[in-house]
């Protein structure tokens, strides 16, 4: 389908999402969430990599306030409820990898739902803003359960309260995010990544991301045993077989993701 403020591309098992609302540093609009949560449901269905960018000089600069008609009328738990969290949820359950890679600045929401992906690559010259607390809210669009688990209390506190911008490089330093390289070869680093994660064995990474999502809610021998059971899983798939097929003839494996 065509789409209005978002790129839409997929090659090579990879799908692109680059907001394209460079003018407002594709800050989010009601038509970018609509179009945004279709084409993660797009790329679930339909490819085996997820690759999430801006267009222009910045990532997203989260909710567009000039989009807001009248305070009176503005219910912004409805607007979390219905149209942000769907996103964060497709992000998270998305059965193949997801990657952010972040061009520029990500504020606000525009932070969190990039903080949501499996895999954060920034540019140096990127940076995160928790701007909520400069116009009187809260980090929402699942900022207040990923910040502490990404970097503790303390930090998910500092970030939140003060609002300053936190440079990618000290992003990467606390383990808010995966790495950062320098501006020109970000989507170099990302595409190849991308590429890389779309011929692996998708359904283990699919069953990988369900542990790891649940472990910061399980004791230790629940999360074992989920362990177990989707290992039983992964042992029956095809790529199991295939991998140590290859591991034994030595030769590279042809994963289908099934």
């Amino acid at each position: 389908m065509s789409y209005e403020t978002i790129e839409y591309t997929v090659a090579d098992g990879v799908a692109t999402i680059t907001l394209n609302r460079p003018d407002s540093m594709n800050a989010m609009n009601a038509v970018m969430r609509r179009e945004l949560l279709q084409a993660i449901t797009e790329a679930s269905e339909g490819a085996r990599a997820l690759v999430l960018t801006g267009k222009g000089r910045g990532f997203c600069a989260g909710q567009d306030l000039g989009d807001v008609t009248s305070f009176e009328e503005l219910d912004l738990e409805r607007t979390l409820r219905e149209e942000y969290d769907p996103i964060l949820t497709a992000i998270r359950e998305c059965p193949i990898p997801t990657i952010a890679a972040i061009n520029g600045a990500a504020a606000g929401a525009g932070a969190n739902i990039a903080l949501g992906a499996d895999i954060v690559i920034a540019a140096r010259s990127a940076s995160f803003l928790e701007a909520f607390a400069r116009i009187g809210l809260i980090p929402d669009a699942g900022g207040t359960y990923l910040l502490p688990r990404l970097v503790g209390r303390a930090r998910a506190m500092g970030l939140s309260l003060l609002a300053d911008p936190l440079p990618a490089e000290k992003a990467a330093e606390w383990g808010l995010i995966w790495e950062v390289v320098a501006d020109d070869a970000l989507m170099d680093n990302v595409n190849a990544m991308a590429r890389k994660l779309a011929a692996g064995p998708t359904k283990a990474y699919r069953l990988m991301k369900e542990a790891l999502n649940a472990s910061p809610e399980n004791d230790f021998e629940t999360q074992t045993a989920l362990e177990a059971k989707l290992q039983g899983q992964a042992g029956n798939s095809r790529d199991f077989k295939e991998g140590v097929m290859a591991f034994l003839e030595k030769r590279k494996p042809s994963y289908e993701g099934r």
